[in-house]
């Protein structure tokens, strides 16, 4: 079972009538990036929630090379999925544990998870800024999103093969989706 703590940046006091942040680029609510010998997805399973309603967010990471499998060293997990709010430009990090895991993928099979969750804050951090983070447990609040997930993950030489350093990967993509009442 993972274990996952959030935590967040300072972002500005949500004005009064909320207007758009400057980023207006729209993403596409899934997408999929190939790096090497890797497909990583990032997939909202919605463009559009519901207030309160439950985030259906994953990423998955697929080997697609040679070998019938392949072992990646990673932290807890090797997905991460942190966020911005661009109405009010409220950054909603992701941390977690640092253990040093590892994990065997086959070929073709893609390794999933979901997210469930982020975001903390200090007593330095604005009280709006506080509210909103503590706002996340009970569902997102109305506002735009986008998710700038990756995939951070190292593949270690062969067996036998000396000298080298461990590839390192960081395949990163961004999604969008939108909480309205």
């Amino acid at each position: 079972m993972l274990f996952i703590t959030g935590c967040a940046q300072k972002g500005e006091p949500a004005p009064a009538k909320p207007e758009p942040a400057s980023d207006q680029a729209v993403r596409p609510s899934r997408t999929e990036m190939k790096e090497g010998d890797f497909v990583y997805r990032l997939v909202s399973e919605s463009e559009r929630y519901g207030q309160g309603e439950k985030l259906k967010i994953y990423a998955e990471l697929e080997y697609v090379g040679e070998q019938d499998e392949i072992t990646i060293g990673h932290a807890a997990s090797p997905f991460y999925f942190p966020m911005k709010e661009l109405t009010r430009n409220y950054s909603i990090d992701y941390m977690m544990n640092e253990p040093y895991i590892t994990t065997t993928l086959k070929k073709g099979e893609p390794l999933r998870e979901d997210y469930t969750g982020s975001g903390g804050y200090s007593e330095q951090d604005t009280k709006d800024y506080q509210n909103f983070i503590r706002s996340l447990k009970d569902g997102f609040p109305e506002g735009r999103y986008v998710v700038y997930g990756s995939a951070d993950f190292v593949i270690h030489p062969a067996e036998g093969e000396t000298g080298e350093e461990p590839e390192k990967y960081k395949i990163q993509a961004e999604i969008e989706f939108e909480v309205s009442p």
